[in-house]
């Protein structure tokens, strides 16, 4: 537990003292409270519309961020040789890879807490439910995790944290579409590729203010899944040596 707790420090002051990390906070939180007023705070919506939307639009915000998180998370250490003193040390695979995510996580929910003021916005505006509002942001949680997870499986496979980026993108968007995908095949295979879905199978609830039991399911599975393959990644190079 002490190593993991290492990691996570070591992992989060990275973020903190890093002028990137700032700046991809501040570049996507601007656009984002941009694209909130001019699209949802401009019409004549009701309040729970307006909610909705803003948790919709930020699944989108989330991703990006997690995407942008977790590209340095391995890459770097591989373009800065140090993954060499990573894979020697003490720490098994699977604390090296939760210190890691962990790290970038708590960042995430940093950015998360920094959006707040657009449902208090809302608040202030209109009537709203804290159930809502809860549900809202217990599936942002939930969606921020997952990518982050599949950010840093991309990060592990490639030494570029820009190939890395372009590669948890391509992952995260490719779960995105599933719903797209899903009707245009039948069966139970189009089925299952609904399930995949992030968004429109899995997300659209939250937005709404439903938790329902099997996504939560479903986004705390497809972590575990990709940080699982990450420590695989680990472990086989660390026995090639």
């Amino acid at each position: 537990m002490r190593i993991i707790s290492l990691m996570v420090r070591r992992e989060l002051y990275a973020y903190l003292l890093s002028p990137l990390g700032y700046a991809i906070v501040a570049a996507v939180l601007g656009l984002h409270g941009l694209l909130f007023n001019v699209t949802l705070m401009t019409g004549e919506a009701h309040s729970f519309e307006v909610l909705q939307g803003f948790f919709f639009q930020s699944s989108g915000f989330v991703s990006a961020v997690a995407v942008l998180i977790s590209m340095r998370l391995f890459a770097e250490d591989r373009q800065t040789g140090n993954e060499v003193l990573l894979l020697q040390s003490a720490a098994t695979e699977w604390q090296i890879v939760l210190g890691k995510f962990l790290g970038g996580y708590l960042f995430l929910c940093l950015y998360l807490l920094l959006t707040t003021y657009m449902p208090v916005l809302v608040l202030v505006n209109g009537k709203v439910t804290a159930g809502h509002i809860g549900a809202g942001y217990l599936g942002l949680v939930l969606l921020g995790s997952a990518v982050l997870a599949i950010g840093t499986l991309a990060s592990a496979l490639v030494s570029s944290q820009l190939l890395a980026a372009v590669l948890g993108a391509a992952m995260t968007v490719a779960l995105f579409v599933c719903w797209m995908i899903a009707g245009k095949v039948e069966g139970p295979l189009g089925e299952i590729i609904g399930y995949l879905d992030l968004m429109d199978a899995h997300f659209r609830s939250f937005s709404s203010g439903v938790v329902k039991t099997s996504t939560v399911v479903y986004y705390l599975s497809l972590t575990y899944m990709a940080l699982l393959s990450t420590t695989a990644v680990l472990a086989a190079r660390r026995w090639r040596g």
